[in-house]
């Protein structure tokens, strides 16, 4: 299986409360497996405040919807042990 590389990494957003805010991180290979987003350390699930998907097999994006203060912090995309923080 191929070293799945970050071609691409996170951009710094800012938000206001209320709004929702998208992520991007673009991968060398796409079907990459071992690929995890947090939010301040925490591990993000896919569910209705968190939409993970996959765009065009290589662009992983994390939505936030409706962010509140709770949300500021620092959002990781990890791939392999290659990492991109935003």
């Amino acid at each position: 299986e191929p070293d799945v590389t970050i071609v691409s990494g996170l951009k710094n957003m800012v938000v206001f409360e209320g709004d929702d805010v998208t992520f991007r991180c673009q991968v060398s290979h796409e079907n990459a497996r071992d690929v995890e987003w947090k939010l301040q350390d925490v591990a993000l699930q896919n569910n209705e405040m968190n939409e993970i998907s996959v765009e065009k097999g290589k662009i992983h994006t994390l939505t936030l919807r409706k962010v509140t203060e709770q949300d500021i912090g620092t959002i990781t995309f990890r791939v392999g042990p290659h990492t991109s923080t935003a």
